[in-house]
């Protein structure tokens, strides 16, 4: 195609990097390049390496949801790993498009999935590699607009300076009405497109909003009538996730506390087994793929799961084909189903306990007792697996040393059921730090520090008796960061360019990311980033106030209160738990979905 990267640059290019396959495209189910002078040109740019990006399933349904619009096109792109972009600049060759192999700055708009925190620095690399001006405000009329959706358009005040424009709720609502307005003023100036993106409901223009005008998301109300993909990308690599795959659900009935996507997800939509079905028949026909997947915040509380494990049986024996529940409850129901699939049957089991004990489990709400926990266990050894992984988290409100060592209690009650069911009973634990985020009843916390964190992972590693429990925990230097960019605002967005001139990339991967360079430029620039993560008044102006998620703060601030009471707030499916989507949407249901 005219104006894009020529055979013999691409050639060289990919002659001097570990890893070609994530920059060649032409995967089986890409494309092909609309052509036509009125078309709106989208890349969707995923700020990480191509073996992530191509696993969210954003992207996925995004990517064709574009392509079926027919004033708009998509192509793709992911970041480059640090080899890569040396020999692009090496070479002064522009960052492309898998599909077209066009220069980004040709694009209309190029829209950036905020997806986690420690991603930022990439963004500025995608920009600087296009010849895009970092600065929304600097940006001339040629360059393309700059767009962001995904968790982190909810909290998008760190890097605000950087976007024209945020997507706030569900790809899906708002892409569509985006573009059409996009392609209605396509050839006019900047001004007059960031004024009607604007007046888009679910869009916040920081240019032309500020921090004054609320910002309501925008959701899908049924999912059965909404798109949803029936083909998808297959990668020209091993990818993170290498599956068909579908969502069943958005939203999640169980309200913990520390969890943001639980929040900014309500209310509860659950799509049907037969639509769910159809769809998953429809992929594995069109991809080829060998295993799938049945997505959500918790798939096995989707109230269409038996009926669509009955209907899959049948096409599923005769592909021979692997069906994979990533989200599996702590209780002897999901490792009962989970020994039901073939794809689970190999390596271990992953549950999520969260706390050590029962008294911090009840604070973060996350509805699982000791009795849930023991019966998943011997469970999940009884049917034959030999190995299990655990996720905790360490900071969380409350916690004391006896939280911690409950940990380790639960990780000697795996060994023991292992033991009694004679089996291998490798046992992997890793704890995070915790990190408080917008929109949920700990946005206000004190998040503990680098030194706090430290201390505690290392007490728990020296605690650990038994050889078979490994035990890991997250770098605290990274948790850091994470919680002060989790909070931050807009005066940040200095410390970003600075940190990124410095060299940093990749920050959530531990090989790249150095701690120095943050703190020299927070230093340079007269940030105290260790405020980002302190307690926050409880009547303060938030960074992310502008932005309605839909839940009201009065019912967070109430869900605080009974955290710290260590109370249980029910089950959303089991009654309305009065968060305040009953009175902005039928869709809601007052939590009898």
């Amino acid at each position: 195609m005219s104006g894009g990267i020529d055979e013999e640059r691409m050639r060289v290019l990919l002659s001097s990097v570990k890893h070609p396959s994530r920059y060649i495209g032409g995967e089986w189910g890409s494309g092909p390049v609309k052509e036509g002078r009125d078309i709106v040109r989208v890349c969707y740019a995923f700020p990480d390496v191509y073996e992530v990006g191509m696993s969210y399933l954003g992207f996925q349904i995004l990517y064709p949801l574009t392509k079926s619009l027919p004033y708009a096109d998509a192509e793709r792109v992911y970041t480059p790993w640090p080899d890569m972009e040396e020999a692009m600049r090496g070479s002064g060759t522009p960052l492309w498009s898998l599909e077209s192999r066009r220069p980004l700055r040709d694009f209309d708009a190029v829209g950036v999935t905020l997806q986690y925190e420690l991603s930022c620095t990439n963004i500025l690399t995608i920009l600087d590699l296009s010849g895009i001006h970092f600065r929304s405000a600097d940006r001339g009329e040629e360059e393309p607009l700059l767009l962001a959706g995904g968790i982190g358009a909810l909290a998008p005040e760190p890097v605000a300076p950087f976007f024209d424009a945020f997507m706030a709720g569900d790809g899906e609502a708002l892409i569509p009405e985006v573009l059409s307005r996009l392609h209605e003023l396509k050839g006019t100036k900047r001004a007059e497109k960031l004024s009607a993106l604007a007046a888009i409901e679910g869009v916040y223009v920081p240019a032309i909003h500020g921090t004054n005008k609320r910002i309501r998301r925008r959701i899908v109300e049924n999912l059965d009538d909404a798109f949803y993909h029936t083909t998808m990308i297959v990668p020209n690599t091993a990818i993170v996730h290498d599956r068909a795959a579908v969502q069943v659900f958005k939203g999640c009935t169980r309200g913990c506390r520390f969890c943001q996507a639980g929040v900014i997800d309500r209310p509860l939509r659950e799509r049907s087994a037969e639509s769910v079905c159809r769809q998953l028949e429809a992929l594995l026909e069109s991809t080829g793929w060998e295993e799938a997947g049945l997505l959500s915040l918790a798939t096995c509380d989707w109230k269409g799961l038996p009926e669509a494990m009955e209907k899959l049986a049948p096409m599923l024996a005769e592909y021979k084909i692997k069906l994979s529940l990533p989200s599996l409850r702590v209780d002897a129901f999901s490792v009962d189903l989970a020994s039901r699939l073939e794809s689970l049957r190999k390596g271990g089991l992953t549950f999520a306990p969260e706390a050590g004990t029962q008294r911090l489990r009840d604070v973060i709400n996350k509805g699982v007792t000791v009795e849930d926990i023991e019966a998943a266990l011997e469970a999940t050894f009884a049917h034959g697996w030999e190995r299990v992984k655990l996720y905790f988290m360490m900071g969380l409100p409350t916690e004391t040393e006896e939280d911690l060592a409950g940990i380790l209690e639960i990780c000697g009650r795996a060994v023991a059921a292992a033991k009694r069911h004679k089996r291998r009973g490798d046992v992997n634990a890793s704890v995070a730090g915790f990190v408080p985020k917008a929109h949920t009843p700990f946005q206000w916390e004190k998040q503990a520090s680098i030194e706090e964190l430290r201390e505690r992972g290392r007490w728990l590693k020296s605690k650990v008796r038994s050889r078979k429990v490994s035990l890991s925990y997250h770098e605290p230097e990274q948790t850091f960061l994470e919680g002060v960019f989790a909070r931050g605002d807009s005066a940040l967005a200095p410390a970003i360019e600075r940190a990124w001139l410095a060299g940093e990339r990749f920050d959530g991967w531990s090989e790249y990311f150095n701690f120095g360079r943050w703190m020299k430029a927070f230093e340079e620039l007269g940030i105290d980033a260790a405020s980002y993560t302190a307690e926050r008044a409880l009547g303060a102006s938030l960074p992310w106030d502008h932005i309605d998620c839909g839940v009201d703060k009065e019912y967070l601030l109430l869900e605080r209160e009974r955290a710290y009471r260590a109370e249980v707030t029910r089950d959303c499916r089991g009654g309305c738990n009065g968060c305040g989507w009953q009175e902005r949407a039928e869709v809601c249901g007052g939590g009898e979905n």
